[in-house]
């Protein structure tokens, strides 16, 4: 812990000031060291403000990722082997059952065998979700990340 932090000793979730809570976390020393890492070459000055992010960040993904309807909007990134038979066809075929959820694509050759493709999502949660599952279970599509934003 830093030498700046009061050393009044808080009960988890106890407020500190107006709309802030203090919280103790325990993480593995290589975990911190690689955060704190990651810190520096993002610029942050501190990590209460790089946690506060990466929690609304797992909180919007765990809620979008569970919702049983609802809508929303994100992207669905996807890396795939285009000396694969055949695959281009078969990821146009798919996202062409799911055009009301996704309307447009970014397509990027990264080298002579792997395509980087982003398809912008907006739409309900249940057939988002589907549209990334089937993608996901393609031949020759060796990575699919499915990013959630809130607007």
């Amino acid at each position: 812990m830093s030498s700046h932090i009061s050393k009044v000793k808080l009960q988890e979730g106890e407020k500190m000031s107006e709309g802030v809570s203090r919280i103790s976390v325990s993480v593995p020393p290589d975990l911190l060291r690689r955060f704190d890492e990651a810190l520096k070459r993002l610029g942050y000055d501190e990590r209460s403000k790089a946690i506060q992010t990466a929690m609304q960040n797992f909180v919007t993904e765990s809620k979008w990722l569970c919702a049983k309807q609802g809508r929303g909007i994100g992207a669905i990134v996807m890396v795939y082997d285009s000396t694969i038979r055949q695959v281009g066809d078969i990821l146009t075929e798919i996202q062409h059952k799911y055009r009301g959820i996704a309307e447009s694509t970014i397509h990027m050759h990264l080298d002579e065998k792997n395509c980087l493709q982003i398809i912008p999502v907006q739409g309900d949660t249940t057939e988002v979700k589907a549209l990334a599952e089937a993608l996901m279970t393609t031949d020759g599509v060796k990575e699919v990340k499915l990013a959630i934003v809130t607007p």
